[in-house]
């Protein structure tokens, strides 16, 4: 039995809600069973599950019992009891991320002090301060707050404590960078004024959140303008996280620089604008693309991040099922035909097709490619980059391509009929073909096709395999913790789970950045395109006729690649069904 449970049970036994007895016949329960602390409790009938929250509270009141211990012994969730809590207290709830919190008053307050308090000031007015406390129940942090405040009433409002850290994070990280800061709007009302987008310290600025969102492996930078502040925000693993938080006057020489750097009209504010350009960070070549978005505030700035040197993957380290992966080496040694890689924008497409180039790539044969943009360069390989202004579109690539006499092709993306039937023809007539498409399974994308127009017969002489795919999150491997499903979802997965498994849950430390997560991994499902398959899609059979004839045949779908991945400590559970449940 663990300390926590110990501690607990002597509670309710010094309170004469239990006697010994009792508290010996649940502690061996809690040895003996999967169920939690809680669910035992109510079970034996000593409280009713709604009296039983009360006394949950009374534990975190008094200090006996921390947020995770609760979600761990009681399986409730953090943000639910918090909100309960702040009824108890008679205080406010607030989902920090909701709100764009005024970082011009922490500006002028002791920070060093407000950290060591854990104490993130939300807003003021004339008589009132909104503070949020990472220990809402500790005494000394409110005394200490009180003592920053010696004028005003402080009003203290109860919030998720990762959030009130992950603030206090980032308002660290913008204190560190309050010379600069300072250093431009110098610049900005001095002689620069007529020229803001010449400021030194803006290009600083600019070299400084490009480091921090490549260091963080973010793979976008989100540049924008809210009613108060300036935000940059990174998408790390797939997520946007905030990295920096300026005041609104350090957006327009920052907007502007930005236009400057990727030859774009600065004085064009009311239309959207693409760009890009190269810069050398951290010692390694990156291209970046920008695009700019006319937004309530201002521009809404978007920067893809391009690495040069980035090594191609090879398709063993996917990440695929070893079944899927047997499946699609298969495929790939098909001598003609078309192989489509399905999923949604950001689920790796692109990286699985390069890596499957790369692994096919040789000597001995021609690999052409249409793509837009050419993201990464490939040995071997001749790669078209599709311009739509000098009248260069897929599909007129694509016809051009085919008298090049080409072994494989590779069409970065189907977007239209016309494209589509001249891959098919292409198919058709002896080539290999790698595409993508937009679909949220493998089964789908036949439908999708046809939807297109091409005749069920020349899609089923054609299509040699599907894969679908999606990007998960990993548990950061520093910080997660064991955790126990709920009853109701351990039944629904349960024929999917291996005869050892162990679930885990998300946490938060300093190397995952306070998220629980650190790095992403696929999942995948591939359909292979066999005689009986390939009949039925010439048939028109409907897709669950499809779906379980594939199934028959060893079909494994995403959702069970996922909760195998989760039963083995990969990822959470929830982050499967966020991402793959259908």
């Amino acid at each position: 039995m663990s300390k926590i449970t110990d501690n607990l049970l002597n509670y309710l036994i010094d309170n004469r809600i239990i006697d010994e007895n009792s508290a010996k016949e649940i502690s061996k329960q809690v040895k003996n069973s999967k169920e939690t602390f809680g669910d035992i409790l109510v079970k034996s009938g000593f409280f009713a599950k709604e009296d039983l929250l009360l006394l949950i509270i009374e534990f975190y009141k008094k200090g006996y019992i921390t947020l995770g211990e609760i979600n761990n012994n009681f399986a409730i969730e953090v943000t639910y009891f918090l909100k309960e809590l702040a009824k108890n207290l008679k205080l406010k709830y607030i989902d920090l991320d909701s709100i764009d919190i005024d970082y011009r008053m922490l500006a002028k307050l002791p920070f060093a002090q407000l950290k060591k308090l854990g104490a993130l000031p939300i807003k003021e007015d004339e008589i009132n301060v909104y503070i949020a406390l990472i220990d809402p129940m500790n005494m000394n942090s409110q005394e200490g707050v009180q003592r920053i405040f010696p004028r005003k009433l402080v009003k203290y409002i109860i919030a998720e404590p990762f959030q009130i850290e992950k603030y206090i994070n980032k308002a660290e990280m913008s204190e560190s960078i309050k010379g600069l800061i300072g250093e431009i709007r110098k610049e900005i009302t001095s002689s620069a004024a007529e020229n803001p987008q010449e400021s030194s310290g803006i290009l600083k600025l600019i070299e400084i959140i490009l480091k921090t969102t490549i260091l963080a492996g973010a793979s976008d930078i989100h540049i924008e303008p809210t009613e108060n502040n300036c935000v940059v925000r990174g998408r790390i693993d797939g997520m946007l996280n905030e990295t920096f938080i300026f005041d609104k006057d350090i957006y327009p020489p920052l907007a502007s620089r930005m236009k400057l750097l990727s030859n774009m009209d600065i004085a064009e504010k009311r239309k959207p604008q693409d760009g890009r350009f190269s810069a050398t960070i951290l010692g390694k070549e990156f291209d970046f693309r920008i695009s700019t978005l006319p937004i309530l505030n201002g521009e809404s700035i978007v920067i893809r991040i391009l690495d040069k040197s980035k090594v191609m993957i090879n398709i063993e380290d996917l990440g695929m099922h070893p079944n899927n992966y047997k499946k699609f080496a298969k495929a790939m040694k098909a001598p003609y035909g078309i192989i489509f890689v399905t999923g949604p924008t950001g689920s790796g497409k692109t990286t699985t097709l390069y890596a499957a180039l790369n692994a096919i790539k040789n000597v001995a044969t021609k690999i052409i490619t249409v793509e837009d943009p050419v993201e990464y360069q490939l040995n071997l390989t001749q790669q078209v980059q599709v311009n739509q202004k000098a009248g260069l579109t897929f599909a007129t690539a694509l016809k051009s391509i085919l008298r090049q006499d080409p072994d494989i092709i590779m069409i970065g993306e189907v977007r239209d009929s016309e494209t589509l039937r001249i891959a098919v023809q292409a198919a058709l007539t002896g080539h290999l073909v790698f595409s993508t498409l937009h679909t949220n399974d493998a089964v789908s994308a036949i439908t999708r096709v046809m939807d297109m127009g091409i005749e069920p017969y020349l899609l089923s002489g054609s299509l040699v395999a599907i894969e679908a795919q999606r990007l998960v999150r990993k548990l950061c491997p520093y910080c997660k913790e064991k955790t126990t499903l709920p009853q109701a979802l351990f039944d629904d997965i349960k024929h999917y789970l291996p005869q050892k498994y162990q679930f885990y849950k998300h946490h938060g430390c300093e190397k995952c950045s306070q998220t629980g997560y650190k790095g992403r991994e696929m999942l995948s499902e591939i359909l292979p395109v066999s005689e009986k398959l390939s009949s039925m899609i010439a048939q028109g059979e409907s897709k669950k006729a499809i779906h379980d004839q594939a199934v028959s045949e060893g079909f494994t779908d995403m959702f069970q690649d996922g909760v195998i991945r989760a039963s083995n400590g990969i990822t959470t559970l929830d982050e499967i069904i966020r991402v793959a449940k259908s």
